[in-house]
């Protein structure tokens, strides 16, 4: 996939993909649009021949019924395509956006907010589909909607389109005015009734410090005051929903009596407005329904411009700058056999905010089969230094190899056979307990699964549970303890030869701590180690690194 592409290029491929549906989506709105004319057309005709004294044939009458209700099937069916592909769009979307949150550095997390992050994917991505739906392919079908109508009314009758071509702008203008109005009460309104909902539960909370203080009587005024301010939103909006149509539709039956009684006068007059009573009826008929699309292109101005806000957001995230490649060529079996050290930190330093260093010229070699317990004040860069090996960052200077193999270029499908991370406190994934040891990866046997929680001594607790490993896992099922024995055997069932553990029995009691020691001297046999913990390293011997 290419990267750092923009919104434009994930859209159009998505498209691409789907041009049969894309081709079938314009047949369908053309379709919606052309429609939309020919029944008031078919009118004209049956209203002129019984004005004429003119029998009106089965097939002129039966074809008015086709139009009309082939209009309502045509439409119909350009909502659906519309609901389909703008599905198909945001799951398009949503892939892309995944696949580029797995190339982003291990930095770029840490800077972010995750309900921000967690917003792009969800509103965000929904106001592109908004976009799409609600905003530019239906503003289009109602722009040649509109300009359809004026074109029959123009060829009907010059005078009515002339009337039409100066006040439809001057309709448009007034819906964009009523809507924004309301749009704006509707907001007022949500922010009162948002304050009046959050003084309920406070004042709840605070109920004796109200009663200790007498502040009864206040509480009622500021709750009073937000039912007031929502009453007198909600009133606005009514007031101008209430007296848009009667003006709409005031508009439009001065115009139908201007041009009548214009066109029943004589000389120029009857020339220019003149019309059939067909045509009268057929242009009233185009009358009322050019003020729908009308409103209807207001609304969807409207979702254009807040759905602006959401696509500028996507494409900032598309344009974050991502990892370096890492190189395709490094296999495990070539790192395991390289005869190289596990671990080579050379001149190491390395600052989160490139001011201020965390680490800072480090040395360190650690051979296979080793074992080294990191130690240090608070600070020092222990875990940092974790995260360096683990190739989450680059160093800013120096070089950080594993097996001889830069660590930031190591490809993350390695990396999982490669290092085994034992946080400090267990982190849940949904899913059962299998997957809380597998992490859905499915080179990773059942056999192999089993094996891991039989080292850390878990697999008949496992068992016992009321479905195995396919008890979904929540809080509470285990304890500290066995959560922390869970890590170690989400950290070896993938059988990898280095294994990271970060103070691990910081928060555990005594008797805890050695069932946890014991299951760890079981996962280390035979494979490198780096740890933080003075407790591992009294327990388990070793070499000791300290970092000042």
């Amino acid at each position: 996939m290419k990267r750092n592409e923009m919104l434009s290029d994930i859209l159009g491929r998505v498209l691409w993909r789907n041009r049969l549906l894309a081709a079938g989506l314009l047949l369908a709105v053309a379709g919606s649009v052309v429609l939309a004319l020919v029944p008031p057309l078919v009118l004209e005709r049956v209203v002129d021949h019984l004005t004429a004294g003119e029998a009106v044939s089965f097939v002129l009458a039966l074809c008015y019924f086709l139009t009309l209700a082939l209009s309502s099937v045509v439409d119909a069916g350009k909502e659906t395509i519309i609901t389909v592909l703008g599905q198909k769009l945001t799951r398009g979307l949503r892939h892309a956006m995944c696949a580029k949150l797995s190339r982003l550095p291990a930095a770029w997390f840490s800077a972010q907010d995750p309900g921000a992050v967690a917003s792009r994917f969800v509103g965000d991505v929904d106001t592109v589909e908004a976009l799409f739906a609600s905003g530019v392919v239906s503003m289009a079908a109602d722009v040649c909607k509109v300009m359809g109508i004026l074109a029959v009314i123009w060829v009907k009758s010059r005078g009515l389109g002339v009337l039409m071509l100066l006040v439809t702008p001057l309709l448009f203008l007034m819906t964009r005015v009523f809507q924004k109005r309301m749009l704006q009460a509707q907001l007022e309104h949500r922010a009162a009734v948002a304050r009046a909902s959050q003084h309920v539960p406070e004042t709840i909370h605070s109920i004796r410090t109200v009663h200790t203080l007498r502040k009864e009587r206040y509480m009622a005024r500021r709750y009073d005051s937000a039912i007031q301010d929502g009453y007198r939103a909600m009133e606005r909006t009514n007031f101008y929903d209430a007296i848009y149509s009667p003006i709409v539709l005031t508009v439009s039956a001065v115009m139908v009596a201007l041009v009548m009684t214009l066109s029943a006068m004589g000389g120029g007059m009857r020339e220019f407005f003149g019309m059939s009573v067909g045509t009268a009826v057929a242009i009233i008929a185009y009358i009322s329904k050019v003020f729908e699309p009308l409103e209807s292109i207001g609304m969807e101005i409207q979702s254009i411009q807040s759905a602006v806000a959401g696509v500028r957001r996507i494409q900032s995230f598309l344009a974050e700058a991502e990892q370096p490649p890492t190189d395709g060529s490094v296999t495990l079996e070539a790192l395991k056999t390289s005869g190289r050290p596990a671990v080579e930190l050379e001149e190491v330093s390395f600052s989160y905010d490139g001011q201020h260093s965390v680490v800072s010229g480090c040395d360190l070699t650690v051979e296979p089969g080793e074992t080294v317990t990191l130690t240090g004040r608070t600070g020092a860069g222990k875990t940092t230094l974790f995260r360096l090996v683990l190739g989450l960052y680059p160093p800013g200077s120096g070089s950080v190899r594993v097996f001889g193999t830069e660590a930031a270029s190591i490809p993350p499908t390695i990396r999982r056979r490669l290092f085994g991370y034992v946080e400090q406190s267990f982190r849940l994934v949904p899913g059962t307990v299998g997957d809380q040891i597998t992490l859905w990866d499915e080179a990773i046997s059942q056999e192999q699964m089993e094996d891991a929680a039989r080292m850390v001594g878990l697999h008949d607790t496992i068992l016992a549970l009321d479905r195995g490993y396919d008890t979904p896992c929540a809080e509470g099922l285990f304890s500290q303890g066995q959560l922390q024995l869970l890590a170690i055997a989400r950290a070896v069932a993938a059988d990898p030869a280095i294994l990271l553990l970060d103070e691990i029995t910081a928060s555990l009691d005594t008797e805890t701590e050695t069932r946890v020691l014991e299951a760890l001297r079981r996962a280390a046999a035979n494979r490198t180690v780096l740890s933080i913990s003075h407790r591992l390293y009294r327990e388990t011997g070793g070499r000791q690194f300290s970092l000042t």
